[in-house]
């Protein structure tokens, strides 16, 4: 298959900004496409809560829902039947990108991911919605194995590339004044730990200015796009 990037970072590392550049630079080398492979829970919602009549309603419900499946994710705790089913829904949904992904890269498309799957740290960004836990309600546990099962075939797709973006927690939280500190603290510690099954991870200091973070995933992505054999149009 072609050549799969993936871009991970905590948020306010530049992800997005990261992914669009790489996108339209790695055209030269052939056509590309990008995929989110992300939960966008927060993108969801918004885009819900604009719905005429209900919308208002339903994007107060994710939020809270949210809330609820990440403060049992703290306490170890299976959530309740409905923030399961929205932790499903988002899985599904997440699964249903991903072999999009996958049809891309067999067209010959080199594809740029922003975030990608993870199974390594429980509890983590990019990783399952369900605690690794055994109690909770038959019907929930069966969703909980089946999160994990979509989760273990997704990462077991491994990236030409990681592109790990590196940002200290100041320059994060200024980046994104409207996220809790405290969360933002929590990702930036568990970013240098994911190894995505052993790929090829490029770390790199998101705390630069853009120029320079820019250069430094071009030149870490042109070293791989030779070693799989492409050369860049002129």
């Amino acid at each position: 298959m072609a050549p799969l990037i993936a871009v991970i970072g905590c948020d306010g590392s530049g992800k997005s900004t990261v992914s669009e550049h790489i996108l339209a630079w790695i055209g030269r080398y052939g056509p590309a496409a990008s995929v989110h492979l992300g939960k966008q829970a927060g993108n969801v919602g918004r885009a819900v809560a604009q719905w005429p009549l209900v919308g208002s309603a339903l994007g107060r419900l994710i939020r809270r829902k949210s809330d609820d499946v990440n403060n049992r994710m703290k306490e170890a705790k299976q959530p309740s039947l409905l923030p399961a089913l929205v932790i499903s829904a988002f899985t599904l949904r997440r699964r249903r990108r991903f072999r999009r992904m996958l049809a891309l890269r067999r067209r010959g498309l080199i594809v740029v991911t922003d975030r990608f799957p993870q199974l390594e740290i429980p509890g983590a960004y990019d990783g399952p919605g369900f605690p690794a836990v055994e109690g909770g309600s038959r019907f929930v546990l069966g969703l909980a194995r089946r999160e994990y099962a979509m989760f273990e075939w997704m990462a077991s797709h491994r990236p030409d590339i990681v592109l790990r973006l590196n940002v200290d927690l100041d320059i994060a939280c200024a980046r994104k004044p409207d996220h809790r500190r405290e969360a933002l603290a929590r990702k930036i510690a568990v970013t240098p730990q994911l190894a995505f099954s052993g790929a090829t991870v490029i770390d790199i200091d998101a705390n630069q200015p853009l120029e320079r973070v820019l250069d430094d995933a071009k030149a870490a992505v042109a070293r791989v796009m030779a070693e799989r054999g492409y050369t860049a149009r002129v």
